[in-house]
């Protein structure tokens, strides 16, 4: 099995470099916000997005420049989807990643304000003009639906029904799809778009979308169990979150023995699909290495 710790590691060491470089300067006249993004981009976490955007492009033999933009721009929509989460209105979290969360440390109105321009900035990113045209435009029309109410910001919204009603199972699967799914198959097939590879009827780009549909849904009955058994301290934020705000989970349905067999399947169903192509290796052990984490 490869070492996917270290791969992760060395993928997030990239990711953080270019995300410092792109974050790095700040408006005179209201560094506070330049701040409050860079407190939040910066904090480290798995970067599993930017990984898979890398791995993908490296399966299909991309351009990993491109490929590492790409990914920088998907990770300050997941950054600034987690600082909206975390506050008051949303899940009310006080702890990200070990540390205060956003609005802690700098206030809602800023909190508020640096998930705005991370989103913003995210397009800005995307669409560059170092970028081939077709693969900016490609990706910013990407990131548009699978971020938006098409995608995740559809599923937070389901989610938020969830703490005022139990979801049946099939409305719950929606709203992993949007919520969580959409920016996981985002990176997937940014990988394929860094590799000149845009038709979704391609065999490879059916096989990206099945691997991170699949692996999307298990790493959230992960999340789902861990959050009911997992450790504070190992995952960085306070568990049974969700039981106490009354979401509907995974463990809604589930014992966490199911869950964790439920998420295999899916896991070996993600393989299944991408492990035809040559040196597929790396992608084939993530999955399992995302369904093995304890954080």
């Amino acid at each position: 099995m490869v070492d996917i710790q270290t791969l992760l590691t060395q993928s997030a060491q990239k990711t953080e470099e270019m995300l410092s470089e792109l974050t790095e300067k700040a408006a005179s006249s209201y560094p506070i916000l330049n701040e409050a993004m860079r407190y939040s981009l910066l904090s480290g976490g798995k970067r599993i997005r930017p990984f898979l955007v890398n791995a993908f492009s490296a399966l299909f033999h991309g351009n990993s420049e491109i490929a590492n933009r790409l990914g920088c721009a998907l990770e300050m929509i997941h950054t600034y989807s987690l600082i909206h989460d975390d506050l008051p209105c949303m899940d009310n979290d006080d702890l990200r990643r070990g540390k205060p969360t956003n609005h802690k440390v700098f206030g809602e109105d800023v909190a508020t304000l640096a998930g705005d321009a991370l989103l913003t900035m995210a397009f800005e990113v995307a669409s560059d003009a170092s970028l081939p045209p077709q693969t900016a435009l490609a990706a910013v029309r990407l990131l548009s639906v699978n971020a938006g109410k098409a995608g995740m910001i559809g599923g937070q919204m389901i989610d938020m029904r969830g703490e005022e009603e139990t979801l049946d199972f099939d409305t719950l699967l929606e709203m992993h799809a949007k919520k969580t799914g959409a920016l996981i198959q985002s990176a997937c097939l940014l990988g394929c778009y860094s590799a000149g590879i845009f038709s979704p009827d391609d065999p490879r780009s059916k096989a990206a979308v099945t691997y991170a549909n699949c692996v999307g849904l298990a790493f959230q009955v992960i999340d789902d169990r861990l959050d009911a058994i997992g450790n504070t301290e190992v995952l960085g934020k306070c568990v049974g979150s969700d039981a106490a705000s009354g979401k509907t989970t995974f463990l809604t349905f589930m014992t966490p023995d199911e869950a964790f067999r439920y998420a295999q399947d899916l896991t070996a169903k993600a393989i299944d699909a991408i492990k035809k192509f040559p040196d597929s290796q790396i992608l084939c052990d993530t999955a399992l290495y995302l369904l093995n984490r304890d954080k």
